[in-house]
């Protein structure tokens, strides 16, 4: 049959063969090269030109200027510098005080939602779910102003209960000066935090609990196990990969922290820089002291950091921790 065929159709049946072959092999390929290039180029060299900035001196003021080869020497500068490790500090307090507070309203939550409010669950989940999605400068901005000392919102409602019986006693006399005293600014700052992310936690947690049989609680029901019980053997326990999810993302959230604190107190941290995080003192290293390389450094020292507290969250609630729960 081939041999009756003309040259030229010969030829053109074998590009067609090589052709067919050649979009079976790499068609897939190319189909997904638009993601790598993407990631090449806004993902990979950014990281691997930071790793190697940070053993540069580098201060491209006028131009992109010249670099150094400095060694450890941005590692080390960072590592002796007081107010490096202040900053971690200050960031290490509010990744606590915000975190923490986070999970523990949200677990209980997403199981009043999913156990309560089945009718109402996907317009309730909507309501928390929108502090997550709104703008967080404009929440920043909102609650410096209910943060105000003599007209916020919060001081207008602790001056109102202070008159009830008991809990009034606990209410200071004079107006809270939020952030213009060292002791109240990271309380405020986690305020904020908690209720932008606590929604976040009740979708994830919600999602979890929707993975769990019902027939668990059915039979428990029937055992006579109350609602408590109910929460404690059976949702905790079947709730630790969810859990190991939510506290991942936690952790590398907060100790990267920048927008709250930086638009509510500013770039310098307020009164006794209580709210200068990490993220914000790379910011003004790299950005407004235009040292690019102590910068890129601290950035690879708080990586290692958020890695280690990954690594311990990861033996409490990782898979590890689930197999030997189960046995």
């Amino acid at each position: 049959m081939q041999d009756s065929l003309s040259p030229p159709l010969v030829a053109r049946a074998s590009f067609l063969t090589r052709w067919n072959k050649f979009q079976l092999r790499y068609a897939p390929y190319m189909f997904i090269a638009p993601f790598f290039l993407l990631y090449a180029v806004f993902g990979l060299f950014p990281t691997l030109f930071s790793l190697f900035l940070s053993f540069q001196a580098w201060q491209p003021a006028a131009g992109l200027g010249s670099m150094k080869f400095v060694g450890f020497s941005n590692y080390t500068f960072n590592l002796t510098d007081p107010i490096f490790w202040k900053t971690l500090k200050n960031t290490g307090s509010l990744a606590l005080m915000s975190g923490l507070p986070q999970h523990l309203i949200a677990i209980p939550l997403a199981f009043a939602i999913h156990m309560g409010l089945r009718k109402l669950q996907s317009l309730v989940t909507a309501v928390y779910f929108l502090p997550y999605i709104t703008s967080v400068v404009a929440i920043a901005m909102i609650f410096t102003t209910m943060f105000s000392q003599d007209f916020g919102v919060i001081n207008q409602v602790l001056q109102a209960i202070k008159h009830i019986p008991l809990i009034g006693s606990i209410v200071p006399d004079e107006r809270i000066n939020w952030l213009g005293k060292k002791e109240f600014i990271q309380p405020a700052i986690s305020m904020i935090v908690i209720w932008r992310y606590t929604g976040w936690n009740t979708v994830l947690y919600l999602s979890g609990l929707q993975a769990i049989p019902r027939d668990l609680y059915e039979a428990a029901s029937v055992d006579g196990a109350t609602t408590w019980q109910q929460f404690v053997r059976i949702t905790l326990p079947l709730l630790k990969p969810i859990a190991f999810f939510a506290v991942t993302l936690t952790i590398i959230g907060n100790l990267q922290l920048f927008e709250e604190p930086f638009i509510t107190v500013g770039p310098s941290g307020g009164v006794g820089q209580m709210g200068l995080t990490t993220a914000m003192w790379l910011y003004r290293t790299g950005f407004e002291f235009n040292d690019m390389g102590t910068a890129a450094a601290m950035s690879w020292l708080l990586f290692i950091v958020i890695g280690l507290l990954t690594l311990v969250n990861n033996r409490l609630f990782g898979r590890g921790a689930v197999a030997g729960g189960e046995n």
